[in-house]
Order: C-alpha cells, then sequence, then structure tokens
C-alpha cells in the first residue's frame, strides 16, 4: 500500500497545537469533494457534514489536527533561539534535530543543538539533557541578524517527510493525530459514497488536543451531536519493550482498537463491536478507567452529556519524529467508523 494523497497532504503539512491552518486548510479542501457543508471555527476546528437520510441520530467523528512543535520564546545575543515544547516531548529526542521554522517569511531551517557530549563531565553524560539546556541554530552570525528572520512566538516542527517501509508501513512525524483527522475525513467520505447514514455525519477535525483537548470541548458544545466517536492513535504492542499485560495485545495488522471505559458509553462501545464484527473488520478492546487522554473526555461532558465511543489506530514511538504505523489499519479504522454510522437505528436512544 501506498500513503493515501490526503494523509500525505496532511502529514507533511505544519501544524502544532495553535497554528493547526495548514493542514486544517488542506482537509477542509480534501473534505469539499464529498460535501456541501464544510466550516471553520474561531478556533480554527473544522467539521464537514454529510446529511442523515432518515432523520436518525446526528454522530461527530473527531479527530484532532494538531501536533506537537516547539515555540520560539527568546532570541539571544549570539543569534540562537531558546525554546519550549507546545504538547509532550521526550526531550532527549530532539538532540540533533533538523527542524522548521513557521516564520512571516515563509519556512526557515534550523537544527537543534546542545553542549557536545566531548565536553560534559562523567555524571552530565548519564543524564537526558533538558529542553532549558538546547537551542535551535538557524546560522545566524548574531541576534540582530537572527531578529530578521524569526520572532518570539514563531513555532519549529521536525522536518523530515514520510518513509514508506516495509509490509505496508509508514514513518512520519504528526501521525499523532494527522491519522484521526484523515480517519474522519474517510469515513464521512465513504459514508457520502452510501448515500448517507440514518443520521447526519459529522467529520471534524479538532484543534489545540495536545495542550487541552480544547477543539473538541468547542465544537461538541457547538455541534451538539446525539452521539461521538473520538479517533486517536494507542501505543502498538509489538514493539521491544511494551508489555501486553498493561495494555493490552494491539499488534500491527490487528485493526482499530475498540476502548471501553468509565468515560466511555457502554452502547456505542457495543454498537462499534457489533459494526466491527458484522462487516468481518479486524479490532482489539483496550479498558480505561478515569480519563483516556483523548478528546473523548472532553466530549463526553459537553452540555447535557454526550455518548461518546474511542476508536484509536495501533501506532509505535509516539510523540517522536518517526512514528510508526500500518496503513490498512488506518484503512480498516475508517471503514469500521463508516460501518457504525449507517448501522446506527434512526430511532436509537442512549439514556441509561
Amino acid at each position: 500500500m501506498t500513503i493515501p494523497p490526503v494523509l500525505q497532504t496532511l502529514l507533511t503539512a505544519h501544524g502544532p497545537s495553535g497554528y493547526e491552518g495548514d493542514p486544517a486548510t488542506a482537509w477542509r479542501e480534501a473534505a469539499a469533494a464529498f460535501s456541501n457543508d464544510v466550516r471553520a471555527d474561531v478556533m480554527g476546528s473544522s467539521v464537514a457534514l454529510v446529511p442523515g437520510t432518515a432523520d436518525g441520530p446526528s454522530l461527530a467523528l473527531v479527530g484532532h489536527i494538531d501536533e506537537i512543535g516547539l515555540i520560539v520564546t527568546h532570541i539571544e545575543e549570539n543569534g540562537f533561539l531558546r525554546f519550549i515544547g507546545v504538547g509532550g516531548w521526550d526531550p532527549q529526542v530532539l538532540v540533533g534535530q533538523r527542524v522548521v521554522l513557521a516564520t512571516a517569511d515563509g519556512p526557515l531551517p534550523g537544527v537543534v543543538g546542545k553542549k557536545p557530549i566531548h565536553l560534559l563531565d562523567a555524571d552530565a553524560r548519564k543524564k537526558v539533557p533538558e529542553m532549558k539546556e538546547m537551542h535551535i541554530d538557524i546560522g545566524a552570525t548574531d541576534g540582530e541578524e537572527a531578529a530578521k528572520l524569526v520572532r518570539v512566538g514563531d513555532t519549529a516542527v521536525i522536518a523530515g517527510e514520510p518513509v514508506e517501509l516495509q509490509a505496508g508501513r509508514v514513518a512520519s512525524r504528526s501521525m499523532d493525530n494527522r491519522i484521526g483527522s484523515y480517519v474522519s475525513y474517510e469515513a464521512a467520505r465513504l459514508v457520502a459514497e452510501q448515500g448517507g447514514a440514518p443520521g447526519d455525519v459529522f467529520a471534524v477535525a479538532g484543534v489545540q488536543e495536545e495542550t487541552g483537548l480544547n477543539g473538541a470541548r468547542t465544537t461538541a458544545y457547538s455541534l451538539r451531536p446525539d452521539l461521538a466517536v473520538a479517533i486517536d492513535v494507542t501505543h502498538a504492542t509489538d514493539a521491544p519493550g511494551i508489555s501486553e499485560s498493561e495494555l493490552g495485545k494491539h499488534p500491527f495488522g490487528s485493526g482499530p482498537v475498540i476502548e471501553r471505559g468509565s468515560n466511555l458509553h457502554p452502547k456505542v462501545s457495543e454498537m462499534l463491536i457489533e459494526a466491527a464484527e458484522a462487516e468481518k473488520i479486524p479490532y482489539t478492546l483496550a479498558a480505561s478507567a478515569r480519563s483516556t487522554g483523548t478528546d473523548a473526555d472532553a466530549i463526553h461532558v459537553s452540555r447535557g452529556g454526550v455518548p461518546t465511543g474511542l476508536v484509536s489506530v495501533p501506532l509505535r514511538y509516539m510523540h517522536s519524529p518517526v512514528e510508526v504505523v500500518q496503513l490498512d489499519d488506518i484503512e480498516n479504522t475508517a471503514k469500521l467508523l463508516a460501518a457504525f454510522a449507517m448501522r446506527i437505528p434512526p430511532d436509537a436512544t442512549f439514556e441509561r
């Protein structure tokens, strides 16, 4: 399998939390091919509507479109840029990375530097470097030159194109969670292709998940869906050092991960399982207590409550520049959600 063109475009767009304009624009342009009602809001979240056919319950399929990144906090007199993380980084991943800054004059390359290991004492060599010990080097000769190119508040992401690996697997930055926004788009496209589901289907590309679930919170409030499914990534368990006894068994090729738990509506979870089994789509189950760490945590308490499910795609090396997924797991997740939407009875209720 090759990377679907829409997913390729999303993966290569620059869009840390709060700065999702480029991937959001690309998502809306793609969604306009199947929806006559594509909209954005003041937060930057995007929605595409596939109208229902039978006045059934409305469904929101919510994937967040932001990625983790860096933001410039200070320009030093010698021209180096200090930064902090946008979203949750493992700082050691950043050492030696090439980055691209989004500036007023366009993309600007740089590299993440730190004091070389040769100059560290024995104790310092054993410690994981902190972000405050790193800087971005754009090659500027001094702070005055750097300030002409970069402003405090400019963001950076890791540089690099997606790479197709063996066995239908792909490595890229921003898989978390351009995959979720892609699946929401693709599932809605499949529903539109079939003429629509019993109720309205809203594909959502939400913003600012990595910094507070903010886009999902505001979009759920404004849309008022009758039910929702959050779409994210989860840890694939077939990589070294991952414990199946702690996380469950979710290897590549096992399809979408349907989660059950305290914040998730049991009927929605069961309907997802029934759809997977009816369509012979492979899946695994995961369990959570209290929060899920995804947009589902914000959606399910919107207004008077929204019956919410959670479906995830297995992913290796989360929050790194080399997040890896298997493409047929993405495809099967979209197929599951489209089948789920089509199977919702027009008279379905979710009181409990």
